[in-house]
């Protein structure tokens, strides 16, 4: 297919993001009403550089040593709700100037998706364990570099007395710890992280290597790590451990029990967790113009078996490509999100009109509206996890098929849905005729 995760994660990150746009200087967030919290923010961030050590003393650029830029960047954070929780401020390096091989050599960070978050969950509700969300203040700065890094000389930082009088370019100032920014920084950061939990007796899941867990007498714990996001799911006793054992290495906060995490609303109840991304569907139909439409109860029409009927044809040569004004990919890779994530029910939908990508009509654009008419009177619903008990062994399977439900290939179309206790797997096959 055309249209990847990548992608579609992009466009769900642009949607995601608030109509207020976020300051992009220093000067920018004086000139703002909620200046004093960009300015608590700003000192924060400078008192977690000082207290990590990241900068040596500011010297004469060395020869042959390009110093990398510096930027300030400034970002809200939000809770599940979408409501803002925290106002953060980061000095970054400007990356895109390293050079490969010379200033960094591997780059690559695990971290944790979508997929395992949900079987975290699930085993989570299953074996009845607590989850808890950590978060790692200024977690780039405990990674150690493996080269040398230098930057110039940010604004604010006064130069040396014997060179108050030449010119601030010819000076840098030498990197101690990894910075937000740097091509290696989270690759520096899990190393450091990783290298902790091991010697603790974690153990690193081959497969999924940002999944640490530890077994003991009292139970065990997992840690399942996004970036400076951390979930600890496990019996109590053991989880409790494992939250002291980090504080007593990185500075954290406890945001208590996993509400929001990857973009998923998490609700916690007595039968179960339901995860949704109600308020991402919101701002979907907000985006698109679709949020005072008529709702409809299905994803999309019946398919016609003749082809000249059937509104999911390929163009046809007295048709035409829409224009750059109409936002098709766009939608196709917000709404690809949203199935990859807890919405499978549109899933065969929206893949059907990923197809026409390269070439959509208003017909297909018709079918996204369909879709997006659908997600308006289903706003809240979700994959509900159930707490109750049931036969392990048990496994409960659907099936249905469509004859010729492509008529253009000439294929039926089966599907599957196959329920073992709290765990749910869907499938779809082709069959050609």
């Amino acid at each position: 297919m055309i249209i990847d995760d990548i992608f579609a994660f992009s466009v769900a990150a642009e949607i995601i993001k608030d109509d207020d746009i976020e300051p992009c200087s220093i000067n920018e967030c004086t000139q703002r009403q909620d200046w004093p919290k960009w300015k608590d923010a700003i000192q924060a961030e400078l008192n977690s550089l000082e207290k990590r050590s990241v900068f040596g003393h500011i010297i004469p650029t060395p020869p042959n040593v390009n110093p990398v830029g510096y930027k300030w960047v400034f970002t809200r954070k939000r809770n599940e709700k979408n409501e803002i929780s925290r106002y953060k401020a980061r000095l970054v390096a400007q990356g895109f100037s390293q050079r490969p091989g010379i200033d960094y050599v591997e780059t690559y960070s695990p971290v944790m998706d979508t997929i395992t978050f949900r079987y975290l969950i699930s085993l989570a509700v299953s074996e009845k364990l607590e989850m808890r969300l950590m978060d790692v203040i200024t977690a780039y700065l405990y990674g150690e570099l493996d080269t040398d890094i230098y930057m110039k000389v940010p604004e604010g930082f006064r130069l040396p007395e014997a060179a108050r009088n030449k010119p601030r370019g010819m000076f840098s100032v030498k990197l101690r710890r990894s910075l937000y920014g740097l091509k290696q920084s989270g690759r520096m950061w899990y190393n450091r992280l990783s290298k902790y939990l091991l010697k603790e007796g974690y153990t690193n899941d081959p497969i999924c290597p940002c999944v640490f867990i530890k077994k003991s007498e009292s139970g065990f714990a997992i840690v399942a790590v996004y970036v400076d996001d951390m979930n600890l799911i496990g019996t109590s006793e053991e989880l409790q451990k494992t939250v002291d054992y980090l504080k007593r290495e990185f500075e954290m906060k406890d945001l208590g029990k996993t509400k929001y995490c990857l973009g998923l609303q998490i609700e916690h109840s007595a039968n179960g967790i339901l995860v949704h991304q109600s308020t991402y569907t919101e701002k979907v139909l907000k985006r698109f113009g679709m949020d005072k439409a008529h709702p409809l109860s299905t994803p999309m029409v019946v398919r016609s078996l003749d082809t000249k009927k059937d509104p999911y044809r390929p163009k046809g040569d007295d048709e035409m490509v829409l224009g750059p004004e109409v936002p098709y990919l766009s939608a196709i890779g917000a709404l690809l999100y949203l199935a990859q994530c807890t919405r499978p029910d549109i899933s065969f939908s929206v893949n059907l009109l990923a197809r026409y990508s390269s070439a959509p009509t208003w017909r297909h654009w018709t079918g996204i509206k369909h879709v997006l008419r659908y997600l308006r009177g289903t706003t809240d619903m979700g994959l509900f996890y159930s707490s109750e008990s049931t036969n392990a062994q048990s496994i409960i399977g659907y099936a249905d098929a469509g004859y010729l439900s492509d008529p253009h290939q000439g294929r039926s179309q089966t599907g599957m849905y196959l329920h073992v206790e709290e765990l749910r797997s869907h499938g779809a096959q082709q069959n050609k005729h």
